[in-house]
C-alpha cells in the first residue's frame, strides 16, 4: 500500500525509520536509473565513512554519588573529601557513520558523470558529519561532475543555495557545464516530490526520476504502514496548519 500522502511522509524524518527509508530510497533510485540509462553507464552505490562524536551518541552520565567540599576554618582553603568508591559514569564515544550515495559513471572509462546524494540528518547539524559532507560538495562544485542533491528532512540547516528559499524541502541539480548556475526544487510537506531530470554528458538525453513514485514502492515494500503510528505527531514536529492538514488527510 502506497504512502497516504500525496508528497513526501513526514513520519519518515523520525530517526527510527529514516536510516531504513534511506538505505531502500538508495537502492531504489539505483534500480530505477539503471532501468532508464544506456549502457554507456553504470550506477554504483558508495558510501562515506566518518566517526561522529557531535554529542548525540553516548551522552555523560551522571555521578552515582556526589563530591562534596569542606572549608578548613584556618586557610579557608576547600578540599575534596577522600573518594573511597568509584563514581559510575559513561563518556561519549565517537560512533561509526556509513552514509551512502550514488555515482553514475561512465563504463569505458571510470568517470564519475554525476553524483547524487540523499542528505542525512548527520549532514545538517553542526559536526563531522556536516563539515565531511561540505567538504565532498565543494570538491563535486569545482569539478566536472554534476551533483544532484535531494533534502527531504525538514530539521537541521539547509546548505547555502546563495539566496533564502523557505520551504520544506529542496532539490538542487547543479550540472557542471553550467555553474554556478543550477536548479533548485523548492516544494513543502503538501506537493507532491517534483520528478527530476538526472544530467549526463553534455547533449544527452537526461533521463527524468520520478521520486514520488519511488516513495510510493519504498513505503509499500518497507510496509512502514505497519510500523508507523499515525496517531502520534511528527518528528520534528510540524506547523499547527500542516499538522491540521495532514491530519484531514490520514484520519
Amino acid at each position: 500500500m502506497p504512502s497516504p500522502l500525496p508528497g513526501m511522509n513526514p513520519y519518515l524524518e523520525n530517526p527510527e525509520f529514516w536510516s531504513e527509508f534511506h538505505s531502500r530510497m538508495i537502492v531504489a533510485i539505483a534500480d530505477a536509473l539503471d532501468d532508464s540509462l544506456s549502457e554507456d553507464y553504470r550506477v554504483a552505490v558508495e558510501k562515506r565513512v566518518y566517526l561522529s562524536d557531535d554529542g548525540d551518541n553516548v551522552l555523560i552520565g551522571i555521578p552515582d554519588v556526589s563530591v562534596t567540599t569542606s572549608l578548613q576554618s584556618t586557610t579557608q582553603i576547600a578540599t575534596l573529601e577522600p573518594i573511597t568508591q568509584p563514581i559510575s559514569i559513561e563518556i561519549p564515544i565517537a560512533e561509526e557513520v556509513q552514509e551512502r550515495f550514488l555515482e553514475i559513471r561512465e563504463v569505458v572509462t571510470g568517470t564519475v558523470i554525476t553524483v547524487i546524494e540523499l542528505i542525512s540528518p548527520k549532514n545538517k547539524r553542526a559536526g563531522e558529519g556536516r563539515s565531511t559532507y561540505l567538504q565532498k560538495r565543494q570538491k563535486i562544485l569545482v569539478s566536472a561532475t554534476h551533483l544532484v542533491e535531494i533534502d527531504l528532512l525538514r530539521g537541521g540547516n539547509a546548505f547555502t543555495m546563495g539566496a533564502a528559499f523557505p520551504s520544506d524541502y529542496r532539490i538542487i541539480i547543479s550540472r557542471s557545464y553550467l555553474r554556478p548556475k543550477a536548479e533548485l526544487y523548492a516544494f513543502n510537506l503538501q506537493q507532491p516530490i517534483p520528478a527530476i531530470p538526472i544530467p549526463l554528458r553534455s547533449g544527452e538525453n537526461e533521463p527524468v526520476l520520478d521520486l514520488q513514485s519511488l516513495l510510493h514502492k519504498v513505503y509499500d515494500r518497507a510496509r512502514f504502514k505497519l510500523g508507523i503510528d499515525y496517531n502520534k505527531g511528527c518528528t520534528p514536529k510540524l506547523s499547527k496548519e500542516s499538522e491540521a492538514w495532514l491530519r484531514s488527510i490520514i484520519l
